[in-house]
């Protein structure tokens, strides 16, 4: 059956592209944060050390920066299914117990990440009126990757919650992927 005809799959394969493109952009972006964490820090502690004096804003950016890398990779773990699970007493139930408990663990998931979305986004607006002390950025920021990463927890946990992995596009993954290697 080809599934491009029918007008709901069509519908599907577009969302899913749109999620799988921008996660993909978030999770190169991560790896981004991480060496920019890793510089400010550095240069942080070279500077104080060495050369006597403080760069006043590299905490408050580096704190920021490690908040949205700590959603950031909640959500990642989701998209990869690395979050905690007891797999020794999962595996000892029988297969419908088995799917049962999938279905609740996907449920719980999708609940975890619409109360990031509905916190996050009260967070980031109630914290926009005021300003970081260092950067003069709206104190907004620092929270503004709690809801996306709630909308990519939920969009992942119900794709496994109804088992469309087929909409999936690995090509933007793998693509991603060679442009590093190469």
């Amino acid at each position: 059956m080809n599934t491009k005809k029918n007008p709901l799959d069509r519908l599907m394969y577009g969302i899913s592209f749109l999620f799988d493109f921008v996660y993909r952009i978030l999770e190169e972006y991560s790896k981004i944060v991480m060496l920019v964490i890793v510089l400010i820090v550095s240069a942080q502690v070279i500077c104080r050390k060495f050369l006597g004096f403080s760069i006043s804003w590299s905490d408050e950016v580096a704190l920021l920066l490690m908040v949205w890398m700590a959603f950031i990779s909640m959500a990642i773990g989701v998209e990869k299914k690395l979050h905690i699970a007891i797999e020794m007493f999962f595996k000892k139930f029988p297969a419908p117990i088995q799917k049962i408990l999938n279905v609740i663990n996907s449920l719980v998931t999708v609940l975890f990440g619409v109360t990031l979305i509905v916190y996050g986004i009260m967070m980031t607006q109630a914290s926009m009126g005021s300003i970081l002390p260092a950067t003069g950025w709206p104190s907004g920021t620092l929270y503004i990757m709690i809801p996306v990463s709630g909308v990519f927890i939920c969009y992942y946990a119900l794709i496994d919650l109804f088992h469309l992995e087929r909409y999936r596009h690995r090509e933007l993954e793998e693509g991603f992927h060679k442009e590093e290697n190469t």
